[in-house]
């Protein structure tokens, strides 16, 4: 069961934490963690390009002109894909890219995803990220104590005053626990978690 220090929001140890062998010690399989990586960004596609049909043009369907004796193609009329502002063939339209990978292996996922930030020793535990008032200044510090930059913060509940201080430095992210996925954090390279949100992590695996 790996153990970690427990510091306060001036890099001090004050404690330690066990951590569980079943979310933080779980071996890490870089196919698995690429599946729900690929699934979550698929889910964030808009899906919004359009295109029109040739029944979508908004040109008049009379034929362009007589079908024999001019010398020229037969034409239909100026809906057609082959001509200039002619309706587009197979384009694309409005589509939800979403889809699911089995529950089992998102869980899965996440525990690696956790497991290889404690592994790459960038795993850091603070025993509080609360604070009374929004100021920018209190997290620039608790970064240079924790010695850390680009890094993604978990929080055990809504912790706004936090929130709304980190979100102008640029590289660091504030999570609560249910929002924790396995994207954000690969994405950044530090994870700092809120001594709370550690069993909050714990219950959502036991749910």
């Amino acid at each position: 069961m790996p153990v970690v220090d427990v510091k306060n929001k001036k890099g001090e140890k004050v404690s330690e934490i066990n951590l569980s062998d079943d979310v933080f010690a779980v071996p890490v399989k870089s196919h698995v963690l690429h599946e729900v990586v690929v699934m979550q960004l698929a889910a964030r596609r808009r899906g919004t390009a359009d295109v029109k049909n040739r029944s979508d043009v908004s040109f008049s369907g009379k034929k362009m002109h007589r079908q024999k004796g001019t010398g020229r193609a037969r034409r239909g009329n100026r809906r057609s894909p082959l001509l200039k502002g002619g309706g587009v063939v197979f384009g694309p339209h409005p589509r939800s890219y979403e889809y699911r990978v089995p529950k089992k292996v998102r869980k899965l996922a996440l525990k690696m995803a956790l497991s290889s930030k404690l592994s790459d020793d960038c795993l850091k535990v603070v025993d509080a990220l609360s604070q009374e008032a929004i100021k920018t200044k209190e997290v620039a510090l608790l970064l240079n104590a924790l010695e850390v930059k680009n890094a993604l913060f978990v929080v055990n509940g809504p912790e706004d005053n936090f929130v709304l201080s980190a979100r102008n430095i640029p590289g660091v992210c504030v999570l609560p626990v249910e929002g924790l996925n396995v994207y954000d954090l690969l994405k950044h390279r530090h994870l700092v978690l809120d001594s709370r949100a550690v069993e909050g992590i714990y219950g959502r695996f036991s749910a």
